[in-house]
């Protein structure tokens, strides 16, 4: 029997790279929905079920982070992947300030797209209900329940997107050792973007910030030239 095809919605108001993109993500196997701007992007996810979400960052009207943050807002889960052509940090973090689960830099090759497509949709597949869910992580006083995808430091909850938490709970299994930068990107993205790549960097400092926010001390440590380490503190 034949798998369902994955619903993708591509929002981009530049016609090239829209439908381009809905050409091989059809090629994929994914049955696609364009549309050109935010409006119509929040309007058919508001009408319509879909698996995952391609917005870029700047259309008209209303913006990929103005749709994810009413989709947001909205109690949706659904996994975005965000497109800019800003590359600056600061940019990027705007995006996972939005809601967003991650974000591709304009041009990008098709390939890493439909690896990150993949890996969100890995991340956003159902779980299993049975009783012999794993117990909840622990490192010092941060704690992860992996079944309810819910984390916090002492009383306070952490508000994680899909791929923060992803890393967060990679890091904690893996508390006291020395992830390599290509170990995580296969683990988490599902595909190693390479050495240039920042992506990695950026979730890193942003899961930083956020349990430097709730009170917490330094517990996750950079290895130069090797990769990243969570340590109690």
């Amino acid at each position: 029997m034949r798998a369902v095809a994955h619903t993708v919605l591509v929002a981009d108001d530049d016609r090239a790279i829209r439908e381009s993109l809905g050409r091989a993500l059809e090629l994929e196997g994914y049955r696609v929905v364009g549309v050109d701007d935010g409006v119509q992007a929040l309007t058919r996810v508001r009408r319509e079920a879909f698996d995952v979400l391609v917005l870029d960052v700047l259309m008209p009207g209303l913006d990929g982070l103005g749709v994810c943050r009413v989709l947001r807002a909205d109690g949706s889960r659904v996994p975005v992947l965000m497109l800019t052509a800003r590359v600056e940090t600061p940019d990027r973090v705007a995006g996972l300030d939005a809601g967003a689960d991650d974000y591709l830099a304009k041009p990008f090759e098709l390939d890493e797209l439909l690896a990150r497509l993949r890996a969100l949709l890995r991340r956003a597949a159902p779980v299993d209900d049975g009783t012999d869910r794993e117990p909840p992580l622990s490192v010092g006083d941060l704690r992860l329940n992996p079944a309810a995808r819910r984390a916090w430091w002492a009383a306070t909850e952490l508000i994680l997107t899909r791929t923060e938490f992803d890393l967060l709970e990679l890091l904690m299994r893996n508390a006291g050792v020395v992830l390599d930068h290509t170990r995580v990107y296969e683990r988490i993205w599902g595909y190693d973007f390479g050495p240039d790549s920042k992506n990695l960097a950026v979730y890193i400092g942003y899961l930083r910030r956020k349990l430097a926010a709730a009170g917490a001390p330094p517990v996750i440590h950079t290895v130069r030239g090797v990769g990243y380490t969570m340590r109690r503190p």
